[in-house]
């Protein structure tokens, strides 16, 4: 009887642990997959930004100079009677 007892725990202890070695090694894969799936993001957006401001240059190059003008002076209000 005794011997049936440490089986049976023997047993489940076994399971138990299979299942949390189970369970950890699922952990491990998803947190691998979801940092790699921020460094692919974060790889498109930084490819991204730097296609924007070559653009935002290349459009200011392109963009002749505006001559500075005097701001405008207000005209003078008259007072109607």
């Amino acid at each position: 009887m005794e011997n049936n007892n440490e089986n049976r725990r023997t047993t489940a202890r076994r399971n138990a642990q299979n299942q949390f070695t189970s369970t950890e090694q699922r952990d491990a894969l998803l947190r691998k997959e979801i940092e790699n799936q921020r460094a692919l993001q974060a790889a498109k957006t930084e490819r991204l930004r730097a296609l924007r401001l070559a653009k935002e240059a290349e459009e200011a190059a392109s963009k002749p100079a505006q001559p500075t003008s005097e701001p405008r002076q207000r005209a003078k209000r008259t007072r109607r009677l």
